[in-house]
């Protein structure tokens, strides 16, 4: 089952993403919230990102996480190899460590300056759809890899676990980015357990207060317990500021201006 897993991962990863990604597309086009993704040019430079992103894991990593578990989990390596738990109990356990791991990441993206100069490149956007779910920088995106690979060779979690867990943050992303809101009794509901794209909004609103919160990626239920929860933006979704001040010309917003941005400094950053 092992070998299965590590032979199709990539097919598997391919197909849900591409799935999702055609599904958001078009829920955003049925029923959008702003409307500030249409701009050919800038998802252009989006999906150049996560395209360039996606080369870069591929020549830096030598193994991925899914195929670094499979070797663990065979040698029985890590904590979970160590307790021998079943694997009802390890796969659900794993993904919550791992999606806790993700809270604590985001939120040090924020709170220490110069990981938050490479992580701003994913705040700068000027409109909010589901592109947005993959503009990241390659640093950003090799940095946490790099996180992920010691987390999976310290717990050294089954391989249906890692690969479950990289196939919803790769969805989740693309749905809690999307121009898209649920009816709001609904999404409160929601929301006591998920982030819903209403819930992910209002952490990239240009207000700082609002940006430094609603960390999570998938459960909800982090940004509760640590006390980073914004139930409502100060203005409503539609209405309120999308990205950050200090980059918002046009000439910030190309691909290589992208890639240079946490080289360059601004009054914040002294």
């Amino acid at each position: 089952m092992t070998m299965a897993m590590l032979e199709f991962e990539p097919e598997l990863r391919l197909i849900s993403f591409a799935i999702m990604l055609v599904m958001m597309f078009w829920l955003q086009s049925i029923w959008p919230v702003r409307g500030d993704g249409h701009p050919r040019r800038r998802q252009l430079v989006n999906a150049g990102l996560a395209l360039f992103n996606t080369l870069t894991l591929r020549l830096v990593f030598p193994v991925l996480a899914v195929a670094l578990s499979i070797a663990i989990h065979e040698r029985q390596g890590g904590l979970f190899g160590a307790l021998d738990w079943s694997v009802w109990i390890a796969v659900p356990l794993a993904m919550l460590l791992l999606e806790l791991a993700i809270y604590w990441q985001h939120r040090l993206m924020h709170a220490v300056p110069l990981l938050w100069r490479i992580h701003r490149v994913h705040h700068l956007d000027t409109g909010f759809d589901v592109t947005t779910g993959v503009r990241f920088h390659p640093l950003e995106i090799a940095l946490s890899m790099g996180i992920k690979l010691a987390l999976i060779a310290l717990l050294g979690p089954h391989p249906i676990a890692v690969l479950l867990f990289e196939i919803v943050l790769a969805v989740g992303a693309l749905w809690t980015h999307t121009d898209f809101a649920l009816p709001q009794r609904l999404d409160d509901r929601v929301r006591r357990l998920f982030v819903t794209p209403s819930m992910h909004r209002i952490h990239h609103s240009n207000r700082q207060l609002e940006t430094d919160s609603n960390y999570g990626f998938h459960l909800a239920i982090w940004d509760r317990l640590f006390g980073s929860y914004t139930e409502r933006p100060k203005k409503t979704e539609r209405e309120m500021s999308i990205g950050l001040d200090d980059f918002g010309a046009p000439k910030d917003q190309t691909f290589w201006a992208l890639m240079l941005n946490p080289f360059r400094t601004t009054s914040k950053d002294s």
